[in-house]
């Protein structure tokens, strides 16, 4: 039989075998990565595999009562260094223990991820990662129900004793970020919310509150604006905080591409951070260290919360009996050139010939 016509029929491990001239166990231990094979055995199968279209089957492989070698990991989106940050993390941790990882996207869509969910754990995957849950309620009793293996990232408030979470002290990260610009002598700060759903939206929201409260600041509803984790809601909020009769004199956004969004609507006003307006993010994601000037923001441990998270989850599938963990991972104030002591009222024109 030809390559060409094998590959209009279901191609086997048997046809991969005989392909690369080598038995049928030593396809398998290639297929389950055993380090028993010579380099170049390894290599000719693989070739094999790729010449014929093999592709293996995990979920059969699991219904045989077989691990798949396979972790699901279901986030919001990719378009962000975030979610990039956190999926190296776990992508080495799974790579150093010869896993694999099937990657799902809901875009915030609550129908999505719980579909999703369903469909991983009938067998596709031996356990799941989710990144900023919007709907996690909605299916972890099944999930504890199957005693199916999974850690939520950035999600704490579980009442399960079985479920892992990890995540960044987001509450205390606003906090320190809110208490450094008051220490700059900033008194009117306003606040961009993340995404409402998400549980780190409210924590840092409420970090946020607690140093207002301390230094004595009245909290002020017009310098709060309920956004999200985007560059254009930044942009919206900002055009909203110009526009009042006492604008404030700092910006904290709930993540730093919202801060990049207030950047440009600053920009656009004839302003300029830091010395018409002070702005923090939070994230610390790669962008950050490079716009000009560099944002000053509340870094999380991104990649080393997705290595955490993907360890729990291999513990969990190595010895099922074990509780679940809660990890708080500490951020960092991270000061770089966009805050300032306040140095005049935001309520007066900018000086054009000024140079900065």
């Amino acid at each position: 039989m030809s390559v060409r016509n094998r590959r209009t029929n279901a191609v086997t491990i048997i046809d991969v075998a005989r392909e690369a001239g080598v038995s049928y166990s030593t396809v398998s231990r290639v297929i389950n990565n055993h380090t028993h094979v010579l380099p170049e055995t390894r290599e000719r199968v693989l070739n094999a595999m790729m010449r014929l279209g093999y592709v293996v089957n995990q979920q059969a492989r699991s219904l045989r009562g077989g691990r798949s070698q396979v972790i699901g990991l279901l986030v919001h989106d990719i378009g962000n260094n975030y979610v990039g940050q956190l999926i190296r993390g776990i992508d080495a941790e799974l790579a150093a223990n010869q896993y694999d990882l099937m990657l799902y996207t809901t875009h915030r869509r609550k129908i999505k991820e719980s579909a999703y969910v369903a469909t991983i754990t009938r067998g596709l995957a031996d356990g799941l990662l989710l990144v900023l849950p919007t709907n996690a309620r909605e299916y972890l009793e099944t999930l504890h129900q199957q005693q199916y293996p999974h850690v939520l990232i950035d999600y704490q408030h579980v009442d399960s004793p079985l479920t892992s979470t990890v995540q960044a002290t987001n509450y205390r990260g606003a906090y320190d970020a809110t208490r450094y610009l008051i220490e700059l002598g900033h008194r009117r700060i306003g606040y961009i919310i993340g995404s409402p759903e998400m549980q780190c939206s409210l924590d840092r929201l409420a970090g946020y509150r607690a140093a207002l409260a301390d230094a004595g600041i009245p909290e002020d509803p017009n310098l709060i604006y309920q956004g999200d984790f985007f560059r254009t809601p930044g942009y919206a909020a900002s055009q909203h905080f110009l526009s009042l009769d006492d604008p404030p004199t700092a910006i904290f956004a709930a993540n730093d591409l919202a801060a990049f969004g207030v950047m440009d609507g600053i920009l656009q006003r004839g302003l300029h951070v830091p010395e018409d307006i002070s702005l923090i993010g939070f994230d610390d994601i790669w962008e950050a260290g490079h716009v000009h000037p560099g944002l000053t923001t509340v870094r999380q441990p991104l990649e080393e919360m997705g290595r955490t998270a993907a360890r729990l989850l291999l513990e969990r599938l190595n010895n099922p009996d074990l509780p679940g963990e809660r990890v708080e991972m500490p951020t960092e104030l991270v000061i770089r050139e966009s805050c300032a002591p306040v140095r005049h009222q935001m309520g007066i024109a900018p000086d054009k010939n000024r140079r900065y």
